[in-house]
């Protein structure tokens, strides 16, 4: 080997002899052996970006040599390097153009530079020396300016986790003096347990973990402990510092975050609230699409009687307030629509009108229904369901069939009444509704209350303002109205052409009693539009009106002498219900509800002679 190529082997710098075009490695000299991976491609043993290396080579093959200091290469150990890098451009025996790289470590480099500037400043005497002294002491000052201004919280550990130094921060937010902390364990001082008050280990602590493997740790969620034993909730950075590549400790930066920590509780609560608001909705809507039928349409109130004319006015009355009302009736009578009346006419008509029938629901779900449980409260309960007192909050919560409420519940329903709170099943928390109360029943609820089925404070609580619902019997004078409606609703409904009543229909219909009230009379519109084939309603009545028979399709001849007889029998069962008065609010005629002259006009055709029933 030449005199070159021995020095060109074992120079002290790492070097390589690149065929660019190939991406191949052709020489390497000692140094490079000891330092580089055992790989072919020239690539493979840069860690930098392909990129970089390509436009390095393209430059030195353009100009001749080059300079970076920008590659990095991979070490057998499989760590990286990053070096300066000389290259020059060779030609080999073809001609063939290749490049000579000289790669030196930047570390080497540094502490070349380092040596060579001590031996400068050891020549240059002792009045230079002075300077640099004066120099480091005005770094050192415009560091522990920094230190003693910043608003984190910073200090430093030595290898045995001993406090180096404190700065004013620290100090303010651990309550601790930094001479209390210098020379101190930190650990077993600040971070000695767990939020939950678990013992916490040092060889558990991050800090320390940090002089183990040299990394960075950062933690969001673990607390300091102040002198006065105050957790602090923290998120620290512990930096790892070395020297001579040593770790000798550590600088450690924190921060209270207590105001953070609130800040989030407060926006999950808020999140919370808006999402139990639209639990709250969507329930509402659900319970609205669910309890929506086609009846609906028939809600209006529709009728000229005494009767009907006495209870819009109790509407207008009791409407604006805030009062419970008692609405008492036969079932069918309308009592529902009464409610939705009061509920429109007041204000609380633009939030819910929530019904409950109580009639309707298995006493063990009573309380679920009105107050909403929990998830998990009970078998079955898979999720939170608000109950309807929730869902009528700042609205009005209809309770129809209220005699049904089973005793053990009354006096909950009582408390919500009374102080306009509850608890949902399965849970402490206390809530507050402002809901207005209207219940119905077709029982009689002083019987209810003296039988002990019923509780009395209850019931005065619900009976503030008592309406009654009057049966269709009592307001025959409104059938014809009530019928027409009823018919143009329903031929609508049906998608029917109008149809039309018969006076034998209108007579029949007057006649009939009615049991199932409003809506056996809409039932029996309903039947009577689908089994029509002409322009003419199709009348089918049941065959007994208080015992006797009735007007029906195979008795259409007979309709007008049975509806004499029926009239006959109506004017006397009133006279004798009460005792041949015609006049007054317990008089026959308003029993009938007819006009009184009406009435004598009808006992004068039927030759009745009120005077015989007068005891």
């Amino acid at each position: 080997m030449s005199l070159f190529g021995l020095f060109f082997t074992q120079l002290p710098e790492a070097c390589i002899l690149v065929d660019p075009f190939a991406n191949k490695i052709c020489y390497r000299n000692l140094k490079a052996q000891q330092l580089l991976p055992e790989v072919d491609r020239a690539t493979d043993i840069f860690s930098s970006p392909p990129g970089k290396l390509v436009v390095f080579t393209q430059e030195i093959l353009e100009k001749q040599q080059a300079w970076s200091s920008e590659l990095s290469i991979r070490l057998q150990s499989g760590k990286t390097l990053a070096v300066e890098a000389l290259g020059f451009r060779v030609a080999d025996e073809s001609s063939q153009s290749l490049v000579a790289m000289v790669l030196t470590s930047k570390p080497s480099l540094a502490q070349r530079r380092q040596l060579a500037e001590v031996h400068r400043l050891h020549r240059d005497g002792l009045v230079y020396w002075k300077t640099i002294e004066q120099a480091f002491r005005e770094f050192e000052r415009e560091n522990d300016l920094i230190l003693q201004s910043v608003g984190d919280g910073i200090y430093g550990v030595d290898i045995d986790g001993k406090a180096t130094f404190v700065n004013p921060a620290c100090e303010r937010i651990l309550e601790w003096r930094a001479e209390e902390m210098i020379g101190k364990n930190v650990h077993d001082l600040i971070h000695h347990h767990h939020p939950d008050g678990r013992h916490y280990h040092g060889h558990d602590c991050p800090i320390y973990a940090a002089f183990r493997d040299g990394e960075i740790r950062q933690v969001d969620d673990e607390v300091f402990w102040t002198k006065s034993g105050r957790a602090i909730p923290v998120a620290y950075t512990s930096t790892p510092i070395l020297d001579s590549g040593q770790l000798v400790g550590a600088v450690v930066v924190f921060r209270d975050i207590s105001e953070r920590i609130e800040a989030e509780t407060q926006l999950k609560h808020a999140l919370a609230e808006v999402q139990a608001l639209k639990q709250r909705l969507e329930a509402e809507n659900a319970y609205l699409q669910e309890t929506y039928r086609i009846e609906h349409n028939y809600k209006s109130i529709v009728g000229r009687s005494r009767a009907i004319l006495q209870t819009i006015k109790q509407i207008d009355v009791v409407a604006p307030t805030d009062a419970s009302v008692l609405i008492t009736g036969e079932s069918g009578t309308g009592k529902e629509l009464i409610a939705q009346a009061i509920h429109q006419a007041s204000a609380r008509a633009e939030r819910p009108f929530i019904k409950v029938n109580c009639a309707s629901i298995p006493h063990e779900l009573f309380e679920s229904e009105f107050f909403g449980h929990i998830k998990g409260a009970f078998t079955g309960a898979v999720q939170d369901r608000v109950g309807r007192f929730e869902l009528a909050n700042g609205g009005t919560l209809f309770l129809d069939e209220v005699g049904e409420i089973p005793l053990a519940l009354q006096s909950k329903l009582l408390r919500v009444l009374q102080e306009g709170q509850f608890e949902r099943v399965g849970e402490s928390k206390t809530r507050q509704v402002n809901v207005r109360i209207l219940a119905a029943t077709n029982r009689d609820l002083d019987q209810e209350v003296s039988a002990k089925r019923f509780r009395e404070d209850l019931f005065f609580r619900l009976n503030v303002f008592p309406i009654a619902s009057y049966p269709l019997r009592e307001r025959r004078e409104d059938i014809p109205l009530l019928a027409e409606h009823f018919l143009t609703i329903v031929c609508r409904k049906f998608n029917r052409a109008k149809l039309v009543f018969s006076q034998a229909d209108m007579q029949a219909m007057q006649g009939y009693d009615w049991p199932g009230n409003i809506r056996e009379l809409v039932n029996v519109i309903e039947r009577g539009v689908i089994l029509a084939q002409t322009d003419r309603f199709v009348l089918e009545l049941p065959n007994h009106v208080e015992g006797e028979a009735v007007a029906t399709p195979s008795s259409r001849l007979n309709a007008a002498q049975t509806w004499q007889e029926i009239e006959q029998r109506a004017l006397i069962a009133a006279l004798q219900a009460c005792r041949g008065k015609i006049f007054g609010e317990d008089g026959a005629a308003a029993r009938l509800g007819l006009k009184p002259t009406t009435l004598n006009s009808k006992l004068a055709k039927h030759k009745i002679n009120r005077h015989q029933y007068v005891r």
